[in-house]
């Protein structure tokens, strides 16, 4: 038993070092595509727009609010994944964008999109493995984790819609452009995350017989 739970451990830290990288990767792609900015970009770029700010600063300031919620409200969520998250995803998104750009100096729309799909899908494979981790998330992550399994207000893909259609309402009204990559994001992520949660992530962290399995 001692066993399992010592290697039950040591996949969560790598799903959590996986999904946070993989993540970084998606939002390069992202960049590079240029057809809209994830969601919580998109908030974070235009409340920067209300203070005629920089999206780095107000990135900080966001995330570093929005943590000190999560840290009253539900600190769980808070974890190595956490700081993994903060350290790391700019640097994988960064690494990303260069390869890209050496790739493709000016991708045709057809490579765009291919861009934009691999930015979509990826990240919620991404976010699925490093939820099931449960080993902390990003603060906004945490924000619809904490509405559905904290609050129970609604399933998670729904709750997961909820907050990035408000992060897209808002960089709207701020003056940021929306793009197809922003609203396909903003209604499909919840759900294909909570398909992948289900069908993917749990069986291969818990195996067969599931999280209750591994308890016994």
């Amino acid at each position: 038993m001692e066993q399992m739970k010592h290697s039950l451990k040591w996949k969560r830290i790598a799903m959590s070092f996986f999904g946070v990288i993989v993540t970084g990767f998606c939002i390069g792609a992202f960049q590079k595509a240029n057809l809209g900015a994830d969601p919580f970009t998109c908030f974070a770029t235009g409340i920067a727009n209300i203070f005629h700010s920089t999206y780095s600063t107000f990135y900080i300031i966001v995330t570093g609010t929005l943590l000190t919620g999560v840290f009253f409200i539900e600190k769980h969520y808070i974890g190595i994944a956490t700081l993994i998250n903060l350290f790391f995803t700019g640097m994988a998104a960064d690494f990303m964008k260069r390869i890209l750009d050496g790739l493709f100096p000016a991708p045709g729309m057809a490579a765009r999109i291919v861009m934009m799909l691999f930015g979509i899908f990826g990240t919620c494979i991404a976010a699925s493995v490093y939820f099931t981790a449960d080993l902390g998330v990003s603060a906004y992550d945490a924000c619809s984790l904490i509405a559905a399994n904290k609050y129970k207000l609604m399933a998670f893909r729904l709750c997961r819609i909820a907050t990035d259609s408000i992060c897209v309402l808002t960089g709207f009204v701020c003056h940021v452009t929306i793009g197809i990559g922003t609203v396909i994001t903003a209604l499909f992520m919840g759900p294909v995350v909570q398909w992948f949660n289900t069908n993917v992530s749990e069986p291969f962290l818990y195996g067969r017989k599931g999280k209750e399995g591994t308890k016994k």
